[in-house]
Order: structure tokens, then C-alpha cells, then sequence
């Protein structure tokens, strides 16, 4: 007995594929940054860097913008604006912008971090050396 031979069919046109499905998952829709910065957002200079310290002084007021009751939130202890920006996901650019909105009506302070002696003092290190020496 013989197997049965395919029959082979003629090409149809098909039709085109589907499009993609739609991406699942939290869509972002980002502000664009002069909404979050205000009509002179990009006029200003601040005294900002990154590792400026930043303190909440008083409770977000009831017309403040998101971002600023955002931060006002986060900085019950001192926060440096680089951990601002990374919490928040806004540039360093448009932090500054916030954060001297907030400086000029009093909300937050700010205050350079505390920096560490380059070389410790000498008396530290000779009764360090000492207490290892009577190990």
C-alpha cells in the first residue's frame, strides 16, 4: 500500500498581519517639563549641586504642585538633590528649578553636606596605633 500523496494547494492571498498588540503594564505619561518648572523655569540660576542637603521647614501648603508636596514629604530628614531627583525621576535640571521655587518662599533649606577632614589627626592615629600595638 502506498501513502497518501499531499495535494499541493494554490497560494491565496492572505491577508496582512494584525497590527502589535498594545503594550500592557503602567503607561507613563510624562509632564512636559515646563508645566512642572512654571512659565520662567528656565531663567533661573541656582546655588544647587548634587550633594546639597535639603530640609522640609514647614508642611506642604494646600495649592502646592505635586512636586513640591513630593519633596516637602521626602524631606522630613536631609536629602541631597541627586536622591530628590532619583526619587522623584525629574532631571537635576528641573530639580533646581523646584528647589529654588521652594527656597525663595520658604518651604525647605538647604545647607552644604558635611565634609570630612581629608587626613585624620595625627593624635587619633598614634592611639589607634598604640591600642593595636598592645593587642
Amino acid at each position: 500500500m502506498t501513502p497518501p500523496q499531499r495535494q499541493r494547494r494554490s497560494p491565496k492571498e492572505q491577508p496582512p498581519p494584525p497590527p502589535p498588540p498594545a503594550k500592557t503594564g503602567k503607561q507613563k505619561n510624562p509632564e512636559r517639563l515646563f508645566v512642572v518648572a512654571g512659565p520662567d523655569g528656565g531663567e533661573r540660576d541656582g546655588d544647587l549641586d548634587l550633594v546639597t542637603l535639603i530640609v522640609a521647614r514647614a508642611d506642604p501648603p494646600p495649592s502646592a504642585p505635586p512636586e513640591q508636596s513630593a519633596l516637602l514629604r521626602l524631606c522630613t530628614a536631609p536629602l541631597s538633590v541627586a536622591e530628590l531627583s532619583a526619587y522623584l525621576n525629574l532631571p537635576f535640571s528641573m530639580m533646581t528649578v523646584v528647589l529654588t521655587d521652594m527656597l525663595t518662599a520658604g518651604l525647605v533649606t538647604a545647607r552644604a553636606p558635611i565634609v570630612r577632614q581629608a587626613v585624620a589627626d595625627r593624635s587619633i592615629l598614634e592611639a589607634v596605633m598604640h591600642g593595636l600595638q598592645r593587642l
